[in-house]
C-alpha cells in the first residue's frame, strides 16, 4: 500500500461529538446551540435527558470503538495509515486535531464523516468546520479529503439488513403476525431538505434494506427535530407514526435508526425511551435495531472508501441511484438558512 501512503499520510473520522460526564452537559449543548436563537429553559430541558444516562453520550466510545476496529482492519490489510479522532461540539475538537495532525507532519488526509447521507448538517457543515479550523491554524494546516456518502453500497445495506434481521429474531415474530419495519433518520428542516438528496438517498437505502430482510411493510419516519413550531421540518415524527402502525393493526414494530451510524444521546432517548413507552402505551412489542457501530462489514465498507477514494476504483452501488460523489459541488447541501453563504 505505499501508493497510499505517498497520497494520504493519515486518516480522519470526523464526527459530532457528546458529553462525557455531567460537568460536560451545559457546556456541550452550548457548543451545538451557538448562533441559534434557542433559550436556556430549553437546554436545560434537553439536558435532563443526558440526567437520565449518568451524564453520557455513547458516541464518542463508539467512535473510539470504530477506530479501534479500522485501525485492525488496516493492520490486516497492510495500510499505514494512522486514524485521528475529531468533533464538532465536543472534546477532541476539530481544530485540536488538526493541530496535532500539523505537528505530525500530516500534509495530506483521507476523512470519513460519520454521517452516510447528504445534507447540510452531515457534509457541508462539517467541511465548513475543516475549513474553520484550518484557517485558525494557519500555513502548514492539512488538506482533508472526504471519502463519498454510502448509503446504498452494497455493504451498507448488507450490515443495515443483518442488524434489522437481529432485532426482528429478538422480537420471535410469528409466521401470521403483523409487523412493520420503521425506518428512522434525524429529521431536518425542509428548507435544508429542498437543498440536498437527503429524502431521496434516505428512502433508497430503506428500500434496499427492507428488500434485502424481506420485510415489504416498512416506513421511513423521522425523529429529533430540534426547531421553532412554526418552522416545518420532515415528517412524520416516528412516535407520532406509531398512533397509526396501531390504527392499521399492526401488533410488532422493528424500529431500524438507519440515518445513524452510531448510538446518539437521541437514538437513546428518542427510541429507547420515548418510542418505547409510546409502544407500550398503544401495546405494541418493539423491537430496536442496534446501530452500525463496529460491524465488520461497516468496518470493511470504510477501508474499501478509502481505496476507492485513494485510487478512483470503481465506486460499488446497489439500487437505482448512482454512488454518490466525493468532491462537493458549490452548489450541494446548502443550509437552507436565509443569508446563509458557505466558505466551501
Amino acid at each position: 500500500m505505499n501508493d497510499l501512503q505517498s497520497k494520504y499520510q493519515a486518516m480522519l473520522l470526523v464526527s459530532f461529538g457528546g458529553p462525557e460526564g455531567p460537568d460536560d452537559v451545559m457546556p456541550y449543548l452550548k457548543n451545538v446551540l451557538r448562533g441559534r436563537n434557542v433559550p436556556e429553559s430549553r437546554m436545560l430541558e434537553v439536558a435532563k435527558h443526558y440526567d437520565q444516562f449518568g451524564g453520557v453520550s455513547p458516541i464518542n466510545e463508539q467512535n473510539r470503538a470504530l477506530i479501534e476496529s479500522l485501525k485492525q482492519e488496516f493492520t490486516d490489510h497492510e495500510i499505514k495509515l494512522p486514524i485521528y479522532f475529531g468533533n464538532r461540539n465536543w472534546n477532541p475538537l476539530l481544530e485540536d486535531t488538526l493541530r496535532q495532525m500539523k505537528e505530525d507532519g500530516v500534509k495530506d488526509a483521507i476523512a470519513f464523516f460519520t454521517s452516510t447521507f447528504s445534507c447540510y448538517s452531515g457534509c457541508r457543515q462539517y467541511r465548513e468546520n475543516i475549513y474553520e479550523a484550518q484557517q485558525n491554524i494557519g500555513e502548514g494546516a492539512p488538506r482533508i479529503h472526504k471519502v463519498r456518502m454510502s448509503f446504498n453500497h452494497p455493504l451498507f445495506v448488507k450490515a443495515a439488513s443483518e442488524r434489522v434481521n437481529d432485532a426482528a429474531q429478538a422480537l420471535q415474530i410469528s409466521d401470521d403476525s403483523p409487523v412493520e419495519l420503521l425506518f428512522t433518520a434525524h429529521s431536518i428542516p425542509e428548507s435544508m431538505a429542498g437543498g440536498c438528496n437527503y429524502q431521496l438517498q434516505l428512502n433508497e437505502a430503506c428500500r434496499l434494506v427492507a428488500n434485502e430482510s424481506g420485510l415489504s411493510n416498512w416506513k421511513l419516519a423521522f425523529q429529533s427535530r430540534s426547531g421553532p413550531p412554526h418552522q416545518p421540518w420532515l415528517e412524520p415524527d416516528v412516535c407520532d407514526y406509531l398512533e397509526q402502525v396501531k390504527a392499521k393493526g399492526v401488533t410488532n414494530v422493528i424500529i431500524m435508526p438507519i440515518g445513524f451510524v452510531s448510538d446518539h444521546m437521541e437514538v437513546m432517548f428518542d427510541l429507547d425511551v420515548e418510542a418505547q413507552e409510546k409502544c407500550e402505551e398503544l401495546g405494541i412489542r418493539m423491537s430496536r435495531a442496534k446501530t452500525f457501530g463496529t460491524h465488520q462489514d461497516f468496518v470493511t465498507l470504510i477501508r474499501e472508501l478509502v481505496l476507492e477514494r485513494a485510487f478512483d476504483t470503481e465506486r460499488l452501488a446497489v439500487g437505482e441511484l448512482p454512488a454518490s460523489h466525493d468532491v462537493c459541488p458549490p452548489n450541494c447541501c446548502q443550509s437552507g438558512r436565509p443569508g446563509h453563504v458557505s466558505p466551501v
